[in-house]
């Protein structure tokens, strides 16, 4: 894909950690890098197993929070638009073009309401949001209305991530109807993404715990066509979870977003062969270059990322290609090292996965994405810090 940015208008070190054309081995660090052949290869691998089961994929933004990474999983993986979780995220994407946007939350505070129903009018498309209490209906329906817009709702099932989403199918079928019954508002179908099974490393369990769910959905969609209500879209799947949604027979939309990344936590959990899905199932594509800035302890080396450049909440990240040395420790700015050999020296730059993508993603102003040692595009973290 072509930047669009000026680069001659930022200085590489003062806020820009590279321009396209340099060397890898210039690349300011700490910073985010991708390696292109490896991030194309898992999106046309998503991309294809998606259409060959039949099924529409909605790819998660709040992963990568970037409009070029989205539209990389439009133009070669076939992806039909974008999820977000926050309105604001959706006003990125809106304003990029984007003509499909899923908000996958509740959207409750009314004056989110008021700029959720301007979406529309930016990305020229469809909005959906997410619902799981009848009295939202009417906000919603209310503020369409005024801003003369159409929105498509999901009603939302918690299917065992145990936050947001109705447990019941009575539920279901209340507040579909009052979506039908509404103004301005069409209901589109159901959201049912099992998020606390997505991170379990056994195949089985995870397994055990999408069987129920489905059945758990399976019920509410026939529930809802006794009463006359079709159900367009069944949308869920995870990048832990979407062999089983799309061979169900009822999803037909998956929402996976780390696939095309792969971060440590992520890359533990196992196949239905015992092995890691990071080892062929899908690439690192995602590092944190870092430098060695420090070795002034015989058998430890200090590093320049540390929390600021990461998120740990899924554990520290690991070293990539290196088994003889081990990042064991984070404060603030530095990364601590372990190196019994005293193999490193200052200023050698290793790649690190962190533990989770999406956080990490997050702290980051430019992806740097990498081809054959070069640098051939730098892209904004297009929806940095929109969490409101």
């Amino acid at each position: 894909m072509k930047d669009m940015i000026d680069f001659d208008a930022y200085e590489v070190g003062f806020d820009i950690p590279a321009k396209p054309g340099m060397d890898a081995a210039e690349i300011q660090t700490p910073a985010l890098v991708l390696d292109l052949d490896a991030l194309e290869r898992n999106i046309r691998k998503m991309g294809d197993y998606a259409k060959a089961h039949g099924m529409r994929h909605r790819a998660h933004g709040k992963m990568h929070k970037s409009v070029d990474v989205l539209k990389l999983q439009m133009e070669l993986g076939g992806a039909v638009g974008v999820c977000c979780q926050k309105v604001s995220e959706a006003e990125v994407f809106a304003r990029a073009g984007i003509k499909e946007i899923l908000v996958s939350n509740q959207v409750r505070d009314l004056g989110k309401i008021e700029r959720l129903v301007q979406l529309p009018k930016l990305s020229e498309g469809e909005v959906i949001v997410c619902v799981d209490d009848v009295a939202n209906v009417a906000d919603l329906s209310a503020a369409a209305v005024k801003a003369g817009t159409q929105l498509g709702v999901f009603v939302e099932i918690d299917c065992g991530a145990g936050r947001c989403g109705v447990t019941s199918t009575p539920a279901v079928v209340e507040i579909a109807k009052a979506v039908v019954a509404a103004e301005n508002l069409t209901y589109r179908g159901i959201q049912a993404y099992q998020g606390a099974m997505q991170h379990m490393d056994s195949f089985e369990d995870r397994k055990a715990k999408i069987d129920a769910a489905i059945a758990q959905v399976r019920d509410a969609v026939n529930a809802l066509k006794t009463e006359g209500i079709e159900t367009d879209l069944v949308s869920g799947g995870g990048t832990g979870s979407y062999y089983f949604e799309s061979n169900s027979g009822l999803y037909n939309e998956l929402q996976c977003g780390s696939y095309a990344f792969m971060d440590a936590d992520y890359g533990r959990i196992l196949n239905k062969d015992g092995k890691r899905i990071d080892a062929g199932e899908w690439e690192n594509a995602f590092f944190i270059l870092t430098s060695v800035m420090s070795h002034a302890k015989a058998d430890k080396a200090i590093c320049d990322a540390g929390l600021k450049a990461q998120s740990v909440d899924s554990g520290l990240p690991f070293i990539y290609g290196r088994d003889d040395v081990e990042y064991i420790k984070c404060s603030d700015e530095h990364g601590v090292i372990s190196d019994p050999n005293g193999v490193l020296k200052v200023n050698e730059k290793l790649k690190l996965v962190p533990g989770h993508c999406d956080p990490t993603a997050n702290v980051h102003d430019w992806y740097v994405g990498v081809r054959n040692g070069k640098v051939e595009c730098v892209w904004p973290v297009s929806a940095r810090g929109r969490a409101y």
